[in-house]
């Protein structure tokens, strides 16, 4: 292990951190009449609810969840499992919905609305 000697510490200059980009630094850019720029919100990713029958179990969930995330298009998948029977799954993002059904289809489910 070695051992510092050099006890003097120096803070980092933070408005060169700023100045070369970094983007949790860096300022507001102003615009040409000197008013602050504002970033809109984005708008969130739409989402789609499909009921599906025959997922009994967290394994069945997992299988719906791989085949759907494997889409073009999903941000996101979420099932609220109701063993036994019609289970909600969600999927987030624009993905085309009879790729979804298909692919829960493919999974071994049933895609009832």
């Amino acid at each position: 292990m070695t051992e510092q000697t050099d006890t003097t510490r120096r803070q980092l200059p933070l408005a060169s951190a700023a100045a070369s980009g970094c983007a949790c630094c860096a300022p507001a850019t102003p615009s040409t009449d000197g008013a602050t720029a504002q970033v809109a919100p984005s708008a969130p990713a739409p989402a789609a609810t499909y009921r599906v029958e025959g997922m009994t179990c967290g394994h069945c969930a997992g299988r719906v969840t791989d085949a759907i995330t494997a889409l073009d298009g999903v941000a996101d998948v979420r099932v609220d499992l109701a063993a036994g029977g019609t289970s909600d799954v969600v999927v987030t993002g624009p993905a085309d919905a009879r790729a979804v059904r298909n692919a829960v289809e493919q999974a071994g489910y049933t895609v009832v609305s």
